[in-house]
């Protein structure tokens, strides 16, 4: 039995609360669950994650897996847990090891690995069924408190929302456009880049 954990985070008004993705793949007939309060965009999370898992070249693993979204008294909604949930089933799996690990064995438990990338890593992002990686919503609010209540933490989000993310000072926030760019970096087989603030809107014309 294998677990892997990823942290992201869920909206609450205009805070962002920290969420551990834990993802569980143990024996019997397969299945994919998924607990903790998530609404329907969470639940269809499943299908989106399997066709993203098998689209970037990874192999869709068999048997019974759970994913817990905790603290389970907290809603969650939206499909920015898409690229929690495939990265912690890649590395629940053994299809993915962090750096210094070398491959992971069917059998051994993944809890938060203790190289300092991956523990140190917010991911937050929704995946198509290529694999290709959806802006969120709300990707300023995440920053924010991020940067509040986890000081030296890496947000990674999708190319089209991390340069809201960027406009914080003192977080480093890292551009990813695919699951498969993140699963490389998260491997340490390249780096993601670390993403542009974007230019603030100008202002509306005086009348």
């Amino acid at each position: 039995m294998t677990l892997a954990v990823i942290a992201s985070r869920t909206l609450s008004g205009l805070h962002a609360h920290a969420v551990r993705v834990e993802t569980h793949l143990g024996p019997g007939l397969p299945s994919f669950n998924v607990v903790g309060l998530p609404d329907t965009e969470v639940r269809e999370s499943r299908e989106r994650v399997r066709a993203a898992i098998i689209n970037s070249g990874f192999n869709f693993p068999a048997g019974r897996i759970t994913v817990n979204l905790s603290p389970a008294d907290i809603p969650k909604e939206s499909g920015r847990f898409d690229l929690p949930i495939a990265v912690g089933l890649l590395l629940a799996a053994g299809q993915l090891a962090p750096p210094g690990e070398g491959a992971a064995t069917a059998g051994a438990a993944v809890e938060t690995a203790p190289d300092p990338l991956l523990a140190g890593l917010v991911l937050a992002g929704e995946l198509s069924l290529t694999g290709a990686l959806v802006p969120v919503a709300a990707a300023l609010v995440i920053a924010l408190s991020v940067a509040r209540e986890s000081p030296g933490a890496t947000l990674i989000l999708p190319a089209g929302s991390a340069g809201q993310a960027a406009w914080v000072e003192g977080l480093r926030v890292l551009s990813a456009r695919s699951l498969a760019d993140v699963a490389a970096h998260v491997a340490g087989h390249c780096r993601l880049p670390d993403a542009l603030p974007d230019a603030w809107p100008e202002a509306p014309p005086m009348p």
